[in-house]
């Protein structure tokens, strides 16, 4: 403790920095303080500077050296490492804030393994020539990387595959995967085939006897909630804290305007026009921007969480980020996913398909009972394709049954 009480103000600063993020609470504090103490005393009998040590690679270290000493107290490695990281990266992220130099928390990333130039050149053939967007290409990507795992398992090269070791890839699939995600594998293969065959990488052109299971357009109609389930999961979240305060105006712009995860988690603090009262939207797919207007109540949610919950301190521009240092931008879209079953199991709303677009479906469907326009709604969602808005017509049972004539008998 000796190293500690070195600079006793030092901690009041970095206190003082967490209370004005609300990053930490009070009953965590001492926690902190405690593996702070135990990293100053470390650094302090090996010799070694401190703040040099508060990176990931640094912490285990320390890790390694405090469950080495002592008793078996200490506990084992991976729990004394998962309870002094937090302690030590929020006090990293507090002294960066005050003007301390402190190292990156992680290392600099390593380069991804190269891509083959088959993959390169697939890459490049679905940009240029299909036109699919980044994310598409992503997907695509990843299904080609299932099937070479496959191709390299039978010794054999993607490009020399033969129909049976598709087919054979495609029943595996199928084991593992839902119905529409191995169709979308197969859609993937069968491109790759074409691919092969345009650019001259292989003679045999197999596309046309790739079969995967048929899925019709619309086949399931779009599952939405009921609305009071809706307002029942908005007023079960817990507004008190900071993280409701995220919570709640995240998923009440999800449910008053049918955004997906993709939209909330790309929204930034410059997408907030308050002069304008309105909002910027961007679609993730295809980066087309819509204007919203900014209702009243969004914005009450909004100011709401910009004041008392949002950490003042973070070099994130996004609207929604991280309660936790280093405060960046939310992951994917399964942390939304995350936040909305956290709060439809405290509103005790239960459905088996609980994914982060239920919001969007159950807004579409709101929006037709209350007799809007699937233009409007249309534009309102980003859909480019009527045919898009149709399928929600398909779940509007009760304007349907109104709409419904009486059969002459």
């Amino acid at each position: 403790m000796k190293a500690w009480r070195r600079d006793p103000q030092r901690f009041s600063e970095v206190r003082r920095v967490w209370e004005r993020n609300r990053c930490v609470a009070p009953a965590s504090i001492s926690v902190y303080r405690y593996w702070i103490c135990r990293f100053t005393d470390y650094c302090s009998s090996e010799h070694l500077d401190e703040h040099a040590e508060l990176t990931r690679s640094g912490v285990r270290r320390f890790a390694a050296w405090w469950r080495s000493e002592g008793s078996p107290r200490h506990g084992r490695l991976p729990s004394t490492l998962n309870s002094s990281r937090s302690a030590l990266r929020a006090w990293s992220f507090a002294l960066g804030i005050l003007g301390v130099k402190v190292p990156p928390w992680d290392s600099p990333a390593l380069r991804p393994p190269p891509v083959s130039t088959t993959m390169a050149a697939f890459a490049v053939y679905l940009k240029e020539v299909r036109g699919n967007p980044p994310q598409t290409i992503h997907k695509k990507l990843a299904h080609m990387a299932l099937f070479a795992a496959h191709c390299r398992k039978r010794h054999r090269a993607m490009h020399r595959a033969r129909l049976q070791d598709i087919d054979e890839f495609i029943v595996a699939c199928r084991e593992r995967y839902a119905r529409t995600t191995v169709s979308d594998i197969c859609s993937t293969v069968r491109g790759f085939q074409r691919f092969l065959c345009t650019t001259g990488r292989s003679r045999r052109d197999l596309s046309a006897a790739i079969i995967g299971p048929v899925i019709r357009v619309n086949e399931r109609p779009h599952r939405a909630l009921p609305w009071k389930a809706v307002q029942r999961i908005l007023r079960a979240v817990d507004r008190s804290c900071s993280k409701g305060q995220r919570d709640y105006a995240l998923l009440l712009m999800m449910s008053v305007y049918g955004l997906g995860s993709g939209e909330v988690i790309g929204l930034t603090l410059e997408d907030v026009n308050w002069q304008a009262q309105t909002l910027r939207i961007v679609r993730p797919k295809t980066r087309v921007e819509f204007i919203l207007p900014l209702l009243p109540s969004v914005g009450r949610a909004l100011v709401s969480y910009l004041r008392h919950g949002r950490p003042q301190h973070s070099t994130s521009r996004n609207l929604f980020i991280t309660m936790r240092t280093p405060f960046k931008r939310l992951a994917c879209s399964v942390t939304v996913r995350h936040i909305l079953h956290s709060a439809a199991s405290r509103a005790g709303v239960t459905a088996s398909f609980m994914g982060t677009h239920v919001l969007r479906h159950t807004h579409a469907c709101r929006q037709l009972e209350l007799g809007a326009t699937p233009k409007i709604i249309g534009d309102i969602l980003g859909h480019r394709d009527p045919d898009s808005t149709s399928a929600y017509l398909r779940v509007a049972t009760d304007r349907l049954r109104a709409m419904a004539l009486p059969v002459p008998v």
